[in-house]
């Protein structure tokens, strides 16, 4: 039986305002279409050795409905995928903060998602030295 629970938390979301603000102006960004990915690594107090949040653009997005599916495709991809980078980063005072900004016009299928996701994760562990 599979002990390691396939989960995402509330504690896993970035919702504070003065964390998401610090991973917008210092963050590092980078490209995995559809979406942009920003991500900072900090010694903060947040529970959850990695925190994530999801932005869809009214202005590209416009209907709500839409928005609203590819935000729940995001999280899902991401909380199939998220393993890897907790092994990493629960052992260390430092904490990730992560950002995915949808850049697309129009709705992604799960697969194109899942492997924008897959291509992130990969690209997280092999950067060395994430620096606050």
């Amino acid at each position: 039986m599979n002990c390691n629970r396939q989960t995402f938390h509330k504690n896993e979301r970035l919702s504070r305002k003065l964390l998401i603000d610090k991973l917008f102006q210092n963050g590092t960004s980078m490209i995995a279409y559809p979406f942009r990915v920003i991500y900072l690594s900090v010694s903060q107090e947040i529970e959850a050795p990695v925190a994530m949040m999801v932005s869809v653009p009214k202005k590209k997005i416009r209907l709500a409905v839409d928005r609203n599916y590819i935000k729940r495709r995001i999280r899902e991809s991401y909380r199939l995928r998220k393993h890897d980078l907790l092994q990493i980063f629960s052992g260390q005072d430092k904490k990730l903060l992560l950002a995915f900004v949808y850049l697309h016009d129009e709705r992604s299928s799960f697969d194109k998602i899942d492997k924008a996701v897959a291509k992130t994760v990969r690209n997280l562990l092999t950067v060395n030295g994430l620096k606050e």
